[in-house]
């Protein structure tokens, strides 16, 4: 995928600055001074399933507006200039530009997402304890209880960071290759990869292009907090002990 790294900046910066209150939550429709004034992220109305959203955004095959409703069974895409962060139910995420993520549920009009098929792209979500969940890729299949995660799927290889909580993490290619992490603050990023030998197509990764800012504001678009507290509340860099 191409980033323009000044753009991605730009919005991460966005992001922070939401996450610590000091933007409202209708952007594009006001001035900055108007935005200066807005308070800290609340959960949405049940109504609503949109928070913010920026540049090319389709739910369903149809442009998205700030009243656009996402189900627990809708397609998500965002264009090279897109980014939307948005809640279904209990379960709230932040998709990034150039991204295709289907969510999948085990009822008709439930709101209870069971399942993401990342097919391409980025994406940062939180879930609920006590409800599993599963993750799909191209080459991983991932079960989750209660957690934050990041994920990044292209063709050749899937990155995935357990912010926190418990996941089973699985090479669609190569049944060898499979881990369960238990994390309490990003402790194990893992890279699942194709064509490996078998059992080696799960490998450690780095931390990166997530922040924890990023996970605060979503979770509590839901209601819910991190498990980590922040000493301040001008913190804008992810933190990561070191293991």
């Amino acid at each position: 995928m191409t980033w323009n790294k000044s753009e991605e900046s730009q919005r991460r910066l966005l992001i922070e600055a939401l996450a610590a209150g000091l933007f409202s939550t209708a952007l594009g429709s006001r001035n900055v001074a108007a935005q200066m004034l807005g308070g800290r992220p609340e959960p949405l109305p049940k109504e609503k399933s949109i928070y913010r959203l920026e540049g090319q955004v389709l739910v369903d095959g149809q442009p998205a507006t700030l009243d656009t409703r996402i189900a627990a069974n809708s397609t998500v895409e965002t264009g090279k200039d897109g980014e939307v962060i948005y809640a279904i139910g209990e379960t709230a995420h932040l998709q990034r530009s150039e991204s295709e993520v289907t969510m999948e549920t085990k009822e008709a009009d439930s709101v209870v997402v069971s399942g993401l098929r990342v097919l391409t792209g980025k994406i940062l979500s939180v879930f609920p304890t006590g409800k599993p969940v599963r993750m799909t890729t191209r080459n991983a299949s991932i079960g989750i209880r209660g957690t934050g995660v990041y994920m990044e799927s292209d063709p050749e290889q899937t990155y995935f960071c357990t912010c926190y909580g418990t996941a089973d993490i699985a090479s669609t290619s190569d049944p060898t290759s499979r881990e369960t992490v238990v994390s309490l603050h990003h402790n194990r990023p893992l890279y699942v990869l194709t064509g490996e030998q078998p059992g080696r197509n799960i490998r450690l990764g780095p931390f990166i292009n997530h922040t924890d800012q990023e996970l605060m504001l979503i979770e509590a678009l839901v209601g819910r907090a991190p498990p980590f507290v922040f000493p301040k509340d001008d913190y804008t860099q992810p933190r990561r002990r070191t293991y």
